[in-house]
C-alpha cells in the first residue's frame, strides 16, 4: 500500500488536465489510489491490467456503480439498466439486444443519421444571430454536437416529430448529469419510450425499438415491455458519449492542423480517425466502478474484497506497450484495442452506432464548412471522470 501512488481528484492540476495526470501516474505504477472527499477508488493505469479487470468475473458492477437519480416511484423499475447486471442475467439481456446493435445494423441506419446531421448543419448559420455574440461565431457544442444524439435517438426510436423539441430539451437536461432538471426529464422520457414500445408491438416498423422487440430466442425468451423501455432510457444516457466525442474531436483536429488537413484530403481515413480520436480524446476518462467480490491481485497489488476499482482509460490508451509513440495524435494510426468503449462483457453495446454517428457528423461538418475554425480556445469542464467541453465557439467560414 505504501508503494501505491495516490491521486487527489480535487487537485487543480488533475482537474485541469486529468488525462495527463493519469498518464504520468501510469509511468510509476500499474495501480494507484484515487481519492476525493469521503471516498477512494483503486484506479488501474495500464492497458493489460485494465483489460484484465474489465473481463474478470471477480469484479462486478451493481447499483452502487451509479448515482441513482431521485425519481418518482413509478420510474424506478426502468432505472436498472443492463450495465448494472452481471453473470447470467446480464448475458441474457446482452444476447437479446445484440442483434439490434451490430455494425451491419449501424450501417443500415447511416442514411437516417445523415439526414439528421444535415438538418442540424442547415440550422447552424442561423444560430450565429441566436447566440448573440455579434462576431459571427456559433457554439458548435450547443447547436450541433449536443442535440445530435437525441435527434438520432428520436429518429431511430420512432418519436413523433411534434414531440422531438421536448426530447431535445430533455436531452440537454440529461447531459447535465445531475440536478432537479435531470430528474424531472426522466418521467417524460419514460412515457415517450412506453408509447414507442406500444407502437413497435402493435405495428413493427423500420426502427430500433421494433428491431429489439422482434428478437426472440429459440426458447421463446424476448425482452419484456419494462426491458424495452429501460433500453430506450439507456440509449438516452449513452447519447452523451457521441455528443462529447464529436465536440472533443472537432477541438482536437483543429489543435492539430496537419491531421485536420490529412482528414480533409482523404475522407476515407474517417473510420480509422474515429478510432484514434476515441483513443486520444474519448470522453470517458474512468470506467464505471466495479467491486471486488474477493481479494484480487491487480498489477502486483492486492485489492481487498468489496473495494471499488476503475480503469483510467486515457492512461491505458496511451500505454507505450500497446500504442507506439502514444503521445502523438495520428489519424492514420491503427488504434484497434483502445478502451474508450470499455472491454469484455460490458463493452458498450451501442459502440457501432456511436462510431457511425461520429463519422457521419465529422465528415459532413468538414465537407459543408471547409473554412470552419475555432474561435478561441475551447472551454473545458474541470471533471476527473469525463473529458467534455463547456462550449465550442467556432466560425463557419463559407459553406461548401
Amino acid at each position: 500500500m505504501a508503494d501505491v501512488p495516490e491521486l487527489d481528484m480535487t487537485d487543480p492540476a488533475l482537474l485541469r488536465d486529468p488525462s495527463a495526470a493519469y498518464v504520468r501516474a501510469a509511468g510509476d505504477s500499474p495501480v494507484a489510489r484515487l481519492t476525493g472527499p469521503g471516498f477512494a477508488f483503486w484506479v488501474v493505469l495500464r492497458h493489460a491490467e485494465g483489460r484484465a479487470v474489465l473481463t474478470d468475473p471477480r469484479l462486478r458492477t451493481d447499483e452502487n456503480s451509479y448515482r441513482r437519480p431521485d425519481v418518482p416511484a413509478g420510474c424506478l423499475p426502468y432505472m436498472t439498466t443492463m450495465s448494472e447486471l452481471n453473470g447470467a442475467e446480464h448475458a441474457r439481456l446482452r444476447r437479446l439486444v445484440a442483434p439490434a446493435f451490430t455494425p451491419r445494423q449501424a450501417e443500415r441506419f447511416r442514411p437516417r443519421v445523415e439526414r439528421v446531421v444535415d438538418a442540424l448543419l442547415d440550422e447552424l448559420p442561423a444560430q450565429r444571430a441566436e447566440d448573440g455574440q455579434g462576431d459571427g461565431t456559433v457554439d458548435l457544442l450547443a447547436h450541433f454536437a449536443r442535440p445530435l444524439p437525441m435527434e438520432v435517438i428520436c429518429e431511430l426510436v420512432g418519436i413523433p416529430a411534434a414531440d422531438r423539441p421536448r426530447w431535445r430539451a430533455w436531452g440537454a437536461d440529461v447531459a447535465a448529469g445531475h440536478g432537479a432538471a435531470f430528474a424531472e426529464a426522466i418521467p417524460g422520457i419514460l412515457e415517450g419510450a412506453k408509447a414507442a414500445v406500444a407502437r413497435a408491438r402493435a405495428e413493427p416498423g423500420d426502427d430500433l425499438v421494433s428491431e429489439l422487440a422482434r428478437v426472440q430466442e429459440e426458447d421463446g425468451d424476448r425482452l419484456s415491455e419494462t426491458e424495452l423501455v429501460t433500453m430506450v432510457w439507456q440509449l438516452v444516457l449513452a447519447g452523451q458519449t457521441p455528443a462529447n466525442l464529436i465536440a472533443n474531436s472537432v477541438a482536437a483536429l483543429h489543435e492539430h492542423p496537419d491531421q485536420l488537413a490529412a482528414l480533409r484530403a482523404d475522407p476515407a481515413l474517417t473510420p480509422g480517425a474515429v478510432e484514434e480520436l476515441m483513443r486520444w480524446c474519448g470522453p470517458q476518462l474512468l470506467t464505471i466502478p466495479r467491486f471486488t467480490t474477493e481479494d484480487v491481485e491487480i498489477g502486483g497489488v492486492t485489492v481487498p474484497q468489496g473495494e471499488p476499482v476503475t480503469v483510467a482509460i486515457p492512461a491505458a490508451n496511451r500505454d507505450p506497450r500497446v500504442f507506439p509513440d502514444p503521445g502523438r495524435f495520428d489519424v492514420r494510426r491503427d488504434a484497434a484495442g483502445q478502451l474508450g468503449f470499455a472491454h469484455g462483457p460490458h463493452f458498450c453495446a451501442g459502440a457501432s452506432l456511436a462510431r457511425v454517428q461520429t463519422a457521419v457528423a465529422l465528415g459532413a461538418l468538414l465537407r459543408r464548412f471547409p473554412g470552419l475554425a475555432l474561435a478561441g480556445a475551447p472551454r473545458r469542464v474541470p471533471d476527473p471522470g469525463t473529458a467534455r467541453l463547456l462550449s465550442l465557439p467556432v466560425t463557419l467560414g463559407t459553406a461548401g
